[in-house]
């Protein structure tokens, strides 16, 4: 028996397609340095990767000194491993924030598995492509947080789905999360949407549905029939 459930699920989720460069860079200048620095780099790092952007690109876009960017950020590795660290925790709030809800079960594990898939798709090939060639040290601090703080999370959510009877119990919980992550990152992006007439919320509905239906029990996919995902 499912411990709980709810006929009309939904779940509200903003999928970034682009960016208006302007409107951003208007509020980046309107911060204090240290974080208009990495405001500016978080943007250029996740789009373009890391490697081909200079610390010097990066203060004569902000209109700082040389030595007030250095003052921050000696090297552009300490500026990346900053982001990543950042961006990290911030997720790993949010995983938190999500699963202590009140609400529905199957709800929270959808929300949680959403998230994931959406924060490896922002953080960008090219970025993460750097990482694994250019800061390895960074890339193994940075996957090793993700397995014991994030993807553990999710998988032990998924444990629990199978036994409450909402995921058949044949199913592997780090295939689905890898699915799941896999699929939005090669798919809801701005280049990939730009060639092909699907909206984000086309292609969010159907990865999630297909993969999510698929892991669900009989009993549980009869009370999924009407989940929804809003893209807003």
């Amino acid at each position: 028996m499912i411990m709980e459930t709810e006929k009309n699920i939904k779940v509200s989720i903003l999928i970034e397609v682009g960016i208006d460069n302007g409107v951003v860079m208007e509020e980046i200048l309107e911060k204090e340095p240290k974080e208009r620095i990495l405001d500016l780099a978080q943007n250029r790092f996740f789009a373009n990767g890391f490697n081909k952007v200079t610390l010097d690109e990066l203060s004569g876009e902000l209109g700082i000194s040389k030595k007030t960017m250095y003052k921050f950020f000696p090297s552009k590795e300490d500026l990346v491993k900053t982001i990543v660290h950042m961006t990290l925790r911030s997720a790993q709030k949010e995983v938190e924030r999500i699963t202590l809800q009140e609400k529905p079960f199957v709800h929270r594990l959808a929300e949680v598995m959403l998230f994931m898939g959406k924060m490896t798709s922002r953080l960008g090939r090219p970025f993460l492509n750097d990482m694994q060639r250019f800061a390895p040290t960074i890339w193994k601090e940075a996957d090793e947080f993700r397995r014991v703080h994030l993807l553990s999370k999710v998988i032990s959510m998924i444990h629990q789905a199978k036994q409450e009877h909402v995921f058949r119990n044949d199913v592997n919980e780090e295939v689905i999360v890898m699915m799941l992550t896999a699929c939005i990152q090669n798919i809801v992006t701005p280049d990939v949407l730009s060639q092909h007439s699907f909206s984000p919320k086309d292609a969010m509905y159907t990865i999630f549905h297909v993969i999510f239906e698929g892991a669900l029990t009989e009993e549980a996919r009869k009370e999924f029939l009407n989940y929804e995902i809003i893209i807003l």
